[in-house]
C-alpha cells in the first residue's frame, strides 16, 4: 500500500481500489519501518509502491547512494519525481512487471508497503530473482506476513511459505491497526523483514521445487504417498524411505529442506 503522512487532500485523485491504494497517514509508523533497517552510506534502496512518500521521505534521511522508486499510478510516479531529492529517481512502472534481477550485483535494499492483491506474487518473485539482496521489508496483509513466516505444522504453512524461506530468513517485525491508514483497510496489516540466506538452491532445483510445491499443497490435507502415487512418480518409497520420510506425512508437516530434496530427486518427472 502506497504511503503518506496526512490523509489525502480533496485536491488529489481518488484512491484506486485496483491499486490498493490505502494509504499510511501514521509518520511514526514510517520511522518505525526504517528503525528496522540497516542502511549505510554505500547502499542502495529499491522502494515498491511509494505513493504520496511518507515512507520515501524518512528513507531520503537514511543513510544511502541511490533510492530508485518504481511507482504504477501515473499522478504519484510525477508528483515523486518532482519531490525527489538528488539522489532519488522514480520510474513509472508496474512492479509485477519488472524484471527484478537487473538488480543483481548491485547489493539493494528492497522495500515497500505493499497492495494486498500482489504482495504474496511480488515476494515469491523477488525471493528468486535479487540475488544479491541485502535485506527486504515489506508491510503486507497481517495474514500474508503469517504465512510468509510460518513453519511446518503451523496452519498458515504453505508453498508461499516453503519458497520464501528457501531463499530468506523471515521475521515478522510489528504489526499495524487499520485506523493508520486512509482509508483503513478490512484487516490488520504487518510489517515482515527480511535477510538472505548463506546458500540459495541451485537454478535448476527451482522449476521442480515449483512444481512439487503446487502439487503438494493443492491437496495439504492428504499423505505424501497418496500425492505421489496420484501422480504418477515413480520409486517415490524408496526416496521417501531413503530421506526418512514417513509416506503418511503430509506436507504441511515438511521442513522448508524436505522440499528442497524432494524436488532435487524428482527433478526429471516434476515440471
Amino acid at each position: 500500500m502506497p504511503a503518506s503522512t496526512s490523509p489525502i487532500p480533496q485536491s488529489q485523485p481518488r484512491l484506486k481500489k485496483s491499486l490498493g491504494q490505502n494509504f499510511l497517514h501514521n509518520p511514526a509508523i514510517c520511522e518505525q519501518m526504517c528503525a528496522q533497517l540497516s542502511l549505510t552510506e554505500d547502499d542502495q534502496i529499491l522502494e515498491i509502491g511509494p505513493g504520496a512518500g511518507a515512507l520515501t521521505d524518512v528513507l531520503e534521511r537514511c543513510p544511502h547512494r541511490r533510492l530508485l522508486l518504481l511507482e504504477k499510478d501515473a499522478y504519484w510516479a510525477r508528483q515523486r519525481q518532482k519531490a525527489a531529492k538528488n539522489a532519488t529517481c522514480c520510474v513509472l512502472c508496474d512492479a509485477l512487471s519488472f524484471d527484478f534481477r537487473r538488480l543483481c550485483g548491485a547489493h539493494f535494499t528492497v522495500v515497500g508497503n505493499l497492495p494486498y492483491n500482489v504482495a504474496s506474487p511480488l515476494i515469491w518473485t523477488i525471493a528468486e530473482q535479487v540475488c544479491d539482496l541485502k535485506q527486504a521489508m515489506f508491510m503486507v496483509q497481517k495474514e500474508v506476513a503469517q504465512r510468509l513466516c510460518a513453519t511446518p505444522g503451523h496452519k498458515s504453512y504453505g508453498a508461499l511459505s516453503v519458497w520464501v524461506q528457501s531463499f530468506l530468513e523471515a521475521r515478522l517485525a510489528f504489526a499495524v491497526k487499520p485506523g493508520n491508514f486512509t482509508p483503513p483497510p478490512k484487516v490488520d496489516s504487518a510489517v515482515v523483514c527480511f535477510s538472505p540466506k548463506s546458500q540459495r538452491p541451485d537454478s535448476t532445483l527451482l522449476p521442480p521445487l515449483r512444481a512439487l510445491l503446487r502439487l503438494c499443497f493443492q491437496q495439504r490435507r492428504k499423505q505424501l504417498a497418496h500425492i505421489l502415487r496420484s501422480a504418477k512418480i515413480q520409486n517415490y518409497q524408496g526416496i521417501l524411505a531413503d530421506l526418512g520420510l514417513l509416506p503418511c506425512v503430509r506436507p504441511e508437516e515438511l521442513s522448508v529442506q524436505n522440499f528442497q530434496l524432494l524436488a532435487a530427486f524428482f527433478r526429471d518427472v516434476l515440471t
